[in-house]
């Protein structure tokens, strides 16, 4: 803001020719709107003005104004360089936030990170507001001449939101194309993982609905939530779920008629990779080099790759065996045994009579024994006989009790009859 009387001489003149110029276009318009038949202009009583004028700019000025603005954090970002796009300067306020460890989570902050900050008209720093990366309210007030940091509970909300999608190339690919977070990307898979196999079965065209939950922390949004139903549409066959809280504790996905959505076994003992080598009764061996049969699926993944169980059961071996190199295998309830080969190493404390559970990590991709490259060896057995585990008929979970069925019915109609609406609409769309 200009201080008041402190225009120059050429300063004033150019304002008189400003305020001359800019009043002829007024007087053309008072002469055409109030001109009367047969009125007579005389020029001589036209008379030049000269006064100085203050500018309402300059009375505007109060040493005592303050102002807020908001940044966000950017990637690479420095307290300085965060504090000038916050238009804040401020040599004692950049001293507190770059050392204080009251402001360690200031300088925490993830990038996207809203950064709220209160301004006095001389650019020193009044108050900082920002929401931690923990959720909880951050605030740093200028108390005297020191800083002083509060923080209050989050106040957290949950929203529900709904999103479809349709498969061009994969699942990731889409649910980034529907604005869908990796987390509930995660979760679609892992529900429909007993049915549909996200490495091989996807098809140009499936299409997927999700009903999910929000949390947000002061109308910031903070972290991906629960997936309360979904549908995925695989080579023309639907698949549905929806969410039930079965005990105070534990609740699983259902299918509308209170079927588990979840197999007894996963489909894949990894989250995503590429199959290398599928289930034959001959194959050409690429260490051996000669044919004989590949009774097991290959997972290519890079070395640590999570591998996780695919079905409850009670391990039976770990350790070395022949050209499996590391090994382990389980035992499942009734006639099934599995078998993941070529690791790397093991879980920590995994030993032999252990109960272990669906999905639990077990050990670690790896390329021991007779191994070209990192990958793990799954195989599925019944009855001590190999199987193909991306065609063998997979046993269902247990479904909802009877004593449970009619409130299981009443709590997910609704989410059943959003998803059919969602598709409903997305198919007039495409129509």
């Amino acid at each position: 803001m200009l201080p008041q009387n402190t225009l120059s001489q050429a300063h004033k003149l150019k304002l008189r020719w400003f305020v001359t110029l800019s009043s002829l276009p007024l007087f053309g318009v008072v002469t055409a709107f109030g001109i009367m038949p047969q009125t007579t202009f005389d020029s001589s009583a036209a008379k030049t003005v000269e006064a100085e004028i203050t500018l309402p700019l300059e009375n505007s000025s109060n040493s005592n104004a303050t102002f807020w603005r908001s940044e966000y954090l950017h990637r690479g970002d420095t307290v300085a360089e965060l504090l000038q796009r916050l238009n804040i300067d401020d040599d004692a306020a950049k001293t507190y936030l770059r050392k204080s460890r009251q402001a360690a989570s200031f300088r925490e902050l993830s990038v996207g990170k809203e950064v709220q900050s209160e301004i006095a008209a001389d650019g020193s720093l009044l108050a900082l507001r920002y929401l931690s990366n923990d959720g909880q309210q951050s605030i740093i007030e200028k108390t005297n001449d020191s800083y002083t940091h509060i923080t209050l509970p989050a106040e957290l909300e949950k929203r529900v939101f709904m999103a479809s999608g349709e498969i061009q190339s994969s699942l990731y690919a889409a649910t980034d194309e529907a604005g869908i977070s990796d987390p509930i990307a995660n979760q679609i898979a892992d529900i429909f993982d007993g049915d549909i196999d996200f490495h091989h079965d996807l098809r140009k065209g499936d299409r997927f609905t999700v009903i999910y939950e929000k949390t947000y922390s002061n109308g910031e949004p903070l972290r991906s939530g629960h997936v309360l139903a979904a549908e995925f549409i695989n080579k023309g066959h639907a698949y549905s779920a929806a969410y039930f809280q079965t005990s105070a504790t534990s609740g699983d996905y259902y299918t509308p008629e209170g079927k588990s959505i979840h197999k007894a076994f996963l489909r894949s003992p990894l989250a995503f990779s590429r199959i290398s080598s599928g289930f034959s009764l001959s194959r050409f061996h690429p260490i051996l080099h000669k044919w004989r049969s590949h009774k097991g699926v290959d997972y290519a993944a890079r070395t640590g790759t999570k591998v996780k169980v695919t079905a409850d059961g009670i391990v039976t071996f770990v350790g070395r065996k022949g050209g499996y190199g590391k090994v382990i295998m389980v035992k499942h309830p009734g006639r099934y045994t599995t078998v993941y080969g070529h690791l790397s190493r093991f879980t920590k404390g995994l030993h032999r009579g252990q109960h272990v559970t669906q999905g639990e990590v077990i050990g670690r991709v790896g390329m021991t024994g007779l191994a070209t490259g990192p990958h793990l060896h799954y195989e599925f057995r019944v009855n001590g006989i190999q199987r193909d585990p991306l065609r063998v008929a997979l046993p269902d979970a247990t479904p909802i009790n009877a004593a449970q069925i009619t409130a299981f019915i009443a709590s997910t109609r609704y989410l059943n009859d959003r998803l059919s609406l969602m598709d409903n609409t997305r198919l007039a769309q495409l129509n």
